[in-house]
């Protein structure tokens, strides 16, 4: 891959050589890329920022860390001619978090491979490709499990990104929270369902943060009312099916979307999430640096 940005460009082969080789990297396969590949991180982040530097780390790369609040972005700095900056001083690849969900489009034919690291309300091609790996590495296949996504699902772009996914790999995708919350492009992939009906189909339960950042004030709900109608808690906990498991993409708003008991529960995998992000974006970069 040129550059990795969007969902749009896998196909199913792709995503399977990509969960295999994050798989490789798991089980102890050694590999060392050469380039220099800059973080240019524009929102907050602790996993997602952390995981693609232990993936460079592990992949032998050299590594320059940009601090936006320290850099001429304050001085109304582009983004274009802040990687045009990078390009000429020998940066080979870019990873990018923006608030803007279209960021990347003006910036393929600057020079330097883009790899997208969570773009605005838009997609974290990244996160949907370590969460498919989490999933298969439980269920052995993707095609024809049922995944339920619940949450803040018109301000994630993990549900965008999961759903497209989801959908392309045959999984059935149910979607759950408060109309307020509703995402109606969410449709052409999957239905909206209640909790209840949720809990009682899915070998996957995918929660989502609720993102308050992001909203208006038409669009809060308390945390108690949130966690009682749509988060899993003590009440609908047992309806969950024995074999399903809980994934979060996190940071997870504890007895928000999640009763504190179940983030660390034997059914959840929220914490091997975290962990497999590390393979997978070793596999991303080594497909996107070509080696």
């Amino acid at each position: 891959m040129e550059h990795f940005v969007s969902i749009e460009q896998l196909g199913y082969n792709d995503v399977m050589n990509l969960i295999n080789r994050a798989i490789d990297y798991k089980q102890g396969l050694t590999n060392t890329i050469k380039g220099h590949v800059v973080n240019m991180f524009f929102e907050n982040s602790t996993r997602t920022k952390t995981s693609f530097e232990m993936a460079e780390y592990h992949l032998g790369m050299h590594v320059i860390n940009f601090d936006a609040d320290h850099s001429s972005v304050k001085k109304g700095e582009t983004l274009y001619d802040s990687l045009l900056t990078m390009k000429a001083l020998g940066v080979n690849a870019a990873v990018i978090r923006h608030s803007d969900s279209d960021y990347y489009k003006p910036l393929m034919d600057v020079g330097i491979k883009i790899i997208n690291a969570g773009s605005g309300v838009g997609e974290h091609p990244s996160q949907s490709l370590l969460d498919m790996m989490t999933i298969y590495e439980e269920f052995g296949q993707i095609n024809g499990l049922t995944v339920a996504i619940a949450g803040d699902l018109s301000h994630s772009r993990v549900a965008m990104s999961n759903a497209k996914l989801l959908y392309r790999m045959g999984a059935e995708v149910l979607f759950v929270g408060p109309e307020c919350y509703h995402e109606k492009s969410l449709e052409k992939w999957g239905r909206y369902v209640s909790m209840e009906e949720a809990l009682n189909h899915a070998d996957v339960m995918m929660l989502l943060r609720v993102q308050l950042e992001r909203h208006t004030a038409e669009e809060s709900l308390s945390q108690e009312e949130y966690h009682q109608l749509y988060g899993l808690n003590k009440d609908n906990y047992p309806l969950l099916k024995k074999n399903a498991i809980i994934m979060h993409p996190a940071p997870v708003n504890r007895n928000v979307e999640i009763a504190d008991d179940y983030v660390e529960c034997p059914q959840s995998r929220i914490v091997k999430q975290m962990e497999n992000g590390v393979y997978m974006r070793m596999a991303i970069l080594e497909s996107v640096m070509g080696e």
